[in-house]
């Protein structure tokens, strides 16, 4: 389907749509409706009516325009520091080997046992110092 261009707006005219002007030069003009082409026996430019085509493509208002800006765009990776930790902390955590990870961490949970067992120590000779300071009072 072979389909023409309206010369004032320049949209498509599909087959057995238009409107075909012969001016005195023997120019032909295609137009797609008499709307068309009243304002181009008016002489309107059609860079000032904002439908046409002319306008959109001098005002960048095509959908082209700006899908073409969408695809530009590209995800950036930022890597940032977290509250108490500097990036290059994390970096050096990062980049150990695994045997020095896992010695540490053998490390840290041995001195979290050991305060819990400290801590369970305590709370133990809290309780036989209490019920003893009271029998003080008591008498």
């Amino acid at each position: 389907m072979k389909t023409g261009i309206c010369s004032y707006s320049e949209f498509k005219i599909y087959p057995s749509k238009g409107i075909k002007f012969v001016r005195l030069d023997s120019k032909v003009l295609h137009f797609i409706n008499t709307k068309v082409e009243s304002l181009s026996n008016r002489k309107i430019n059609p860079r000032d009516i904002r439908w046409t085509n002319v306008y959109r493509r001098i005002n960048k208002s095509t959908g082209d325009a700006v899908a073409a800006k969408k695809k530009s765009r590209r995800t950036k990776k930022v890597e940032k520091s977290i509250v108490g930790a500097s990036l290059e902390v994390i970096n050096q955590k990062r980049n150990l080997k695994p045997e020095v990870k896992a010695a540490q961490r053998e490390t840290h949970l041995r001195e979290i046992k050991e305060k819990k067992k400290a801590a369970a120590g305590k709370k133990e000779q809290q309780k036989t110092a209490k019920p003893s300071a009271k029998t003080a009072k008591g008498k």
